[in-house]
């Protein structure tokens, strides 16, 4: 039986309705497919974390999303330089470039730059020959230590709740009549150019005086 306020059905499932009706008996199938290439992905990929390349933290676009943050394409040449990281290096690494995007605040480029220096001072880079390792490549023992591939986003996006700062009213504070103040800022800035001819002329006159 109807209930609530709603729309009557009305559909009419008469002339083959069955071709007419979409089902999705392949979803407890396509679920373990995409598992299993999961799985097979991070295997080949192994000791390489999962979830692939390290990626910024940007803001949304649009008034309606730029309030929060998520995970971007990739770093700027501009962080990428001040983390002291080569631009050709970073994709070797496991660190996303993405040399379109822009830096529009300090605040987003040092939370991004203190990212990669994170990231930096945790990461083990294999050595190609395990005998004669390069500087920046982690020794034996190192390597074998940190042999566990990492799984989920590599130092995924934290959110911060915004702290509020308290401050004690005072008199002063309960004194001062804000619309008053603001209603005379405005006039004296109508009236700078007014007041600056008045004095203009004022000193004229006073020299035409003498």
């Amino acid at each position: 039986m109807v209930k609530h306020n709603n729309v009557i059905p009305n559909q009419h499932f008469k002339k083959k309705w069955q071709f007419r009706v979409r089902t999705w008996f392949n979803q407890p199938a396509r679920k373990l497919r995409r598992r299993q290439a999961r799985i097979e992905k991070a295997t080949k990929s192994f000791p390489r974390p999962a979830a692939g390349a390290l990626r910024p933290v940007v803001h949304g676009q649009t008034v309606k999303y730029n309030a929060k943050t998520r995970l971007g394409r990739g770093f700027t040449l501009a962080e990428l330089k001040e983390a002291g990281v080569p631009a050709k290096l970073a994709p070797t690494i496991g660190i996303s470039v993405d040399h379109r995007r822009r830096n529009r605040s300090l605040e987003g480029l040092q939370a991004n730059v203190a990212r990669l220096k994170a990231y930096r001072s945790n990461l083990v880079i294999f050595p190609r020959d395990a005998k004669k390792p390069k500087k920046f490549e982690a020794s034996k023992e190192d390597a074998a230590a940190a042999a566990q591939q990492v799984k989920g986003a590599v130092l995924p996006v934290t959110k911060v709740a915004p702290q509020l700062e308290t401050v004690k009213i005072t008199k002063d504070l309960k004194d001062f009549a804000a619309y008053a103040k603001l209603r005379l800022e405005r006039v004296n800035a109508r009236m700078v150019g007014i007041r600056a001819k008045r004095a203009k002329e004022a000193e004229a006159a006073e020299k035409d005086n003498n």
